[in-house]
């Protein structure tokens, strides 16, 4: 039986799944990643606890795998975006901890180059914002706060890389240095459109080129994986960013498909085809992921907080022992009563895009209970990605806004969440037969690039439905909620 390897290595663990060729899942391994917080809006990742992790898990999956009886035909690699790694090329080890996507420290450096009018060539070039959110000011800020880093850097003792590129070195042991175009694009650093590293936007940023990886496409062969790590050297033939990877997962791979992914945030992405399409609404423009020469685009609405807030719920307030048990607590009450909770943990991402925004509980009563909370925690994941989806159907004009989203990640599994978002935004929401729809583009990127399936559309015709969620809210109720929604994120924005 031939099956494929994914490693998926996201903010709040590391882990690795194995599929056959037909996307049905055989194997998964996962640990937790330990989150730091040196200071409030700080947050870091220890780049080692990261590899070591996701070597542990993927050589717990491929024993699995040889119980089965399974030829692993190939590796792909998904990651967390915009968390920045610097490293050594000679010995391989970082610099620092990681800068997760999430870290705001550079919130004041970008705040100065948009007032130096930068703002407007930077999303010209990238498509993207100008927010501590993208991989530049993370990397300019290590430069100048490692001592010697600058220097070593213009040497080019140095490297840097997204996550995927860190795992990617340690896994062919320094061999290979790559990235792909999906990744790529969000670092601030990347020309969507001439699929390129920019000149002009590395010395916007003073980041000598000598630090970059080298970008390729989304599926093909990157290099061979160490035998010593994987007990046999694999080829790791696919890479994408995770929401790429999801949306690749979700067989959207035609211009007006989308999907939401309901991670530690959530991430909303259109496929636009070969078609850069600017956002006026908040939103960003990403390249998707690429399976062959021709350059694929996406837009795409970030929310930072979404099942997050549910980690919240268990670590921070206490409310519930497990992420399993919130929407038991939340369905012990009717409604959030009166509640409106804005998770503005790490700021706010599209289509609000303030950094400096903080998280409010809005409509506090002596009648208000952990179940009232838990509820409104729930449904602020909705409304924040209703917002986005009203932004995207903005920008996309009358008539061409989505009929259906396609929905994965784990918090996708709640089922209130889930009807709740379909009565906000008055579509049907679909969940797949498999939800690991990350682990899933990646792994089928890697087939395609070892040549297991003959073209995308072979790849597309494995989505299965699990459920459609029809809407059942009335039209001027959603329209009364969100308005209230809205309301309460203008009242965190005055604070």
């Amino acid at each position: 039986m031939e099956t494929l390897l994914a490693l998926d290595q996201g903010t709040s663990s590391s882990r690795a799944l194995l599929f056959d060729r037909h996307g049905a899942l055989l194997a998964v391994a996962q640990q937790e990643l330990i989150q730091h917080y040196p200071q409030p809006g700080w947050v870091e990742h220890d780049a080692d606890e990261i590899w070591r992790g996701q070597l542990q898990c993927a050589q717990q999956v491929l024993a699995q795998a040889a119980t089965l009886g399974a030829t692993v035909r190939a590796v792909g690699i998904t990651n967390q975006r915009e968390t920045t790694v610097l490293w050594d090329r000679r010995t391989g080890r970082p610099l620092h901890r990681a800068l997760v996507w999430q870290d705001r420290r550079t919130a004041e450096r970008c705040e100065q180059l948009k007032a130096q009018g930068c703002e407007a060539r930077v999303r010209e070039l990238t498509g993207l914002v100008l927010d501590p959110y993208f991989s530049a000011t993370k990397l300019a800020w290590l430069l100048d706060q490692v001592p010697g880093a600058r220097a070593r850097a213009e040497r080019g003792e140095l490297a840097f890389g997204t996550v995927d590129s860190w795992l990617l070195w340690r896994l062919t042991k320094g061999a290979v240095h790559a990235t792909d175009v999906s990744n790529a694009s969000r670092t601030l650093l990347f020309d969507i459109h001439r699929g390129d590293w920019s000149e002009e936007l590395l010395a916007l940023f003073d980041i000598p080129r000598a630090l970059l990886p080298e970008v390729r496409p989304s599926a093909g062969r990157f290099g061979m994986a160490a035998a010593e790590h994987l007990g046999a050297a694999l080829p790791i033939s696919g890479i994408a960013g995770d929401q790429q990877a999801a949306l690749f997962g979700q067989a959207a791979l035609s211009p007006g498909q989308a999907k939401n992914t309901y991670g530690t945030g959530c991430f909303l992405l259109m496929h636009t085809g070969a078609e850069a399409r600017s956002s006026s609404h908040g939103l960003v423009t990403t390249r998707a992921a690429q399976p062959g020469a021709a350059a694929q685009f996406a837009l795409e609405g970030s929310v930072f907080v979404g099942g997050a807030v549910v980690q919240w719920l268990r670590d921070g307030l206490r409310a519930i022992g497990g992420s399993g048990e919130v929407q038991a607590l939340a369905e012990s009450v009717p409604d959030a009563g009166g509640l409106m909770f804005v998770p503005a943990f790490a700021g706010l991402g599209a289509p609000y895009w303030r950094p400096d925004a903080r998280g409010a509980l809005l409509g506090l009563t002596r009648g208000s209970t952990q179940a009232h909370i838990a509820r409104a925690a729930l449904e602020s994941i909705a409304f924040q990605s209703a917002a986005v989806l009203a932004a995207m159907n903005a920008d996309v004009g009358a008539g061409r806004g989505l009929s259906e989203l396609r929905v994965d990640g784990g918090a996708s599994a709640n089922d209130l969440l889930m009807q709740f978002q379909a009565d906000l935004l008055g579509i049907p929401v679909l969940r797949p037969e498999v939800i690991e729809t990350t682990a899933l583009g990646a792994a089928l990127l890697a087939g395609l690039g070892e040549g297991l399936y003959a073209a995308p559309e072979e790849v597309a015709g494995g989505w299965r439905l699990q459920r459609r969620f029809e809407p059942r809210m009335s039209r001027d109720e959603a329209g009364a909620r969100m308005a209230a929604w809205e309301h309460a994120v203008r009242q965190v924005l005055a604070a």
